[in-house]
């Protein structure tokens, strides 16, 4: 089997998510190739390289920025026909959900999507997907080749293998249809930290903090702790936070190193969103809330009173 992973990247740097995937694929097949568009393409391919990449297919052009999805479902199309690739992995973002779509009508190949692993059984790739509310994992495959899959973003670790990759331009002809959409605005908000998906520790909150200012409480912890805030969909939805922060199954999809919960029940449809955090804590006023479940450490308390004091605890730690 021959693997190819498709790296998305800004602001100079490749995206976490990708990296996972590329780390697993190169774990699973024991070699895997990556592709990089846009400019800056091939400045980034050495860091594909250290995650597993042995060769990185680059299509360094100005002419591929902003990242629209049609030109890079032509970059794509050349380097699967071209190399021969059977399997095409991406880790799902609004960009690769296009991309991918648009890669496996072009190329009459079948796309499974929301997947959290892939294995090799029996000669054929089989990859894992949750159901039932994630309360299931479910096999699915592939009639036939190229195989595409979409990941759900965190599915992996980015680990490092410290390998070399080997660099080669890709020239492909974009379709008279892939230039015709232009990019007239661009809007982001100010850089104030690490992207939710690629932050070490958050701190999300939910409708248990009782009022939208008191999300304070979440945005100093965090501020100690050298994370970010996140928030629950209720929570969003009442207009207490920012959608951008919004973890679950209709938002994002995190793994942290550490989760702390505050005021947060434990939905099922929050689980979703970060099940895969390494460590969580949560503090909830009730001793019932299902997160504690699937809580690693569980505080029964008032999130007024002891979110407050831990920050002063930690802070107190660090200035020692």
């Amino acid at each position: 089997m021959s693997a190819v992973v498709f790296l998305e990247h800004d602001g100079g740097e490749l995206h976490k998510a990708p990296l996972g995937v590329l780390a697993r694929a190169a774990d699973l097949f024991g070699s895997a190739d990556a592709v990089v568009v846009g400019s800056q393409a091939t400045a980034l391919a050495a860091e594909a390289g250290r995650f597993g990449a042995a060769v990185v297919h680059v299509a360094d052009d100005p002419a591929l920025d902003p990242a629209l999805p049609a030109p890079r479902v032509d970059v794509l199309e050349t380097v699967v026909r071209q190399g021969g690739y059977d399997t095409v992995l991406f880790s799902n973002s609004v960009l690769a959900a296009d991309v991918a779509a648009g890669l496996a009508a072009r190329l009459e190949a079948g796309l499974n999507w929301d997947l959290v692993d892939l294995e090799q059984r029996d000669g054929e790739l089989v990859g894992k997907r949750p159901a039932l509310g994630d309360s299931v994992l479910v096999d699915v495959g592939w009639r036939g080749t190229p195989r595409l899959a979409l990941f759900r973003p965190g599915s992996f670790d980015a680990v490092e293998t410290g390998g070399v990759a080997e660099v080669r331009p890709v020239a492909a002809a974009l379709a008279p249809h892939s230039t015709r959409a232009i990019l007239v605005d661009h809007r982001h908000q100010p850089d104030e930290g690490p992207k939710l998906e690629d932050a070490e520790v958050i701190v999300s909150g939910g409708m248990g903090l009782g009022a939208p200012e008191h999300f304070a409480l979440a945005e100093e912890l965090a501020s100690v702790l050298g994370g970010v805030v996140g928030a629950t969909r209720a929570a969003v939805y009442a207009g207490w936070y920012p959608a951008s922060a919004q973890i679950g199954q209709t938002g994002k999809t995190v793994s942290p190193r550490l989760y702390v919960a505050l005021g947060i029940s434990g939905a099922v449809q929050h689980k979703v969103g970060m099940q895969g955090s390494k460590a969580v804590v949560a503090v909830n006023k009730d001793p019932n809330a299902p997160i504690f479940e699937f809580s690693d450490l569980a505080v029964v308390g008032d999130v007024h009173v002891i979110v407050p004091r831990l920050v002063e605890l930690l802070r107190a730690r660090k200035g020692s």
